[in-house]
């Protein structure tokens, strides 16, 4: 069974998340959306919250998992066993970030990162503007999925 751990913060979980792990489900027989935790992060919502959230948008999809974590990624890939980390890379400075993360892992353990460009339509979203729209009483509808009821 091929099994990818799609890591993240998802605070909160955008419409280019969705995209990444719907296209992922194509590749892979199983997706594992696995929320981080970092005590040294403030997030805008709990880590339940994220996590009702994500559960709600694949409700009718069994090839996709939600759980939350502590700790080194690599790590939890091994407890989940998962060969493979999925990404979504906007820009070549997520690709640079992103690129350094995956030879880190890949050196700390045999995981392979799988990056998958974002769409065109979702490629200037992230989490933190999406994030200032909802502070700011913005309509911020058309960045999360549907299913998301903030």
């Amino acid at each position: 069974m091929k099994r990818a751990l799609f890591p993240g913060s998802f605070d909160p979980f955008t419409v280019g998340h969705f995209d990444i792990v719907t296209r992922g489900i194509k590749i892979f027989d199983e997706v594992i959306i696995g929320v981080g935790t970092n005590s040294e992060k403030k997030y805008m919502f709990s880590l339940d919250q994220r996590l009702a959230f994500i559960e709600a948008c694949f409700t009718d999809e069994s090839r996709v998992r939600v759980a939350s974590y502590d700790g080194l990624t690599v790590n939890f890939c091994r407890d989940i066993e998962a060969d493979f980390i999925l990404r979504g890379v906007r820009n070549n400075g997520d690709f640079e970030f992103e690129k350094a993360i995956a030879r880190t892992n890949r050196h700390m353990s045999k995981i392979e990162t799988v990056f998958l460009l974002t769409s065109a339509q979702t490629s200037y979203i992230s989490s933190s503007i999406v994030r200032e729209i909802i502070r700011n009483n913005g309509d911020y509808s058309t960045f999360i999925p549907p299913q998301i009821k903030i």
